[in-house]
């Protein structure tokens, strides 16, 4: 049995669809990670379809409306959708079920502007450790979100690590140190009930 759709929230009629013959622009991101998947296009009838069905349905000039992995399976579950101040582009931010690119890559453009949210990835690997942490196969992760004493333990260990590192001037060594540090960060903050959501809000509003 599938999963009910979940109804998004979002009037089509606040969309103007005269600028480009109908078209608007669609912004598709991962919401897990933040990394942007693709651009397309979509009309009125495509958003239809995606509204109605829960997945991302696009309009291309070429191929007309098309479902993203109705062949590939592929598909791309709606989360939200939210209008541009011109009302002629749309964020889509959706759960992606495989590659968004029809090379097989997960996003249509280059790697390297998927390691721009990489602390995002990470978080949401985290949360779904979190999530299954009754698994009978138990991570690293999994153990520290289970065992309060050692996360806690850890986490001062690496901080210790990297206070000697930058003591040392060992350049090589502090930048690891310091990805393990943020890495057991994470983890006993989101144990604790948090997310990186928080923390950059409290950065956003700090630089302020």
């Amino acid at each position: 049995m599938s999963d009910p759709v979940r109804a998004i929230d979002f009037d089509l009629n606040q969309l103007d669809f005269t600028k480009s013959a109908g078209l608007v622009t669609v912004v598709t991101q991962d919401v897990a990670t933040g990394a942007v998947l693709m651009v397309a296009h979509a009309d009125r009838e495509a958003l239809e379809h995606t509204l109605r069905t829960g997945e991302m349905h696009y309009r291309s000039r070429s191929h007309g409306l098309w479902h993203k992995g109705g062949t590939s399976g592929n598909v791309q579950r709606v989360v939200s959708l939210t209008t541009d101040c011109d009302a002629d582009a749309v964020l889509a931010r959706v759960v992606p079920a495989g590659p968004a690119c029809h090379n097989g890559t997960t996003s249509c453009f280059r790697e390297e502007a998927l390691q721009a949210d990489v602390f995002a990835a990470l978080d949401a690997t985290i949360t779904s450790r979190m999530q299954h942490r009754d698994d009978t196969t138990t991570s690293y992760t999994q153990r520290l979100l289970g065992d309060r004493n050692l996360r806690l333990k850890k986490l001062g260990e690496e901080a210790v690590e990297l206070a000697t590192a930058c003591v040392d001037g060992d350049v090589a060594r502090a930048t690891e140190e310091t990805a393990d540090l943020l890495y057991h960060a994470l983890v006993a903050l989101r144990a604790v009930g948090g997310s990186l959501h928080g923390v950059r809000a409290v950065l956003s509003s700090r630089a302020k």
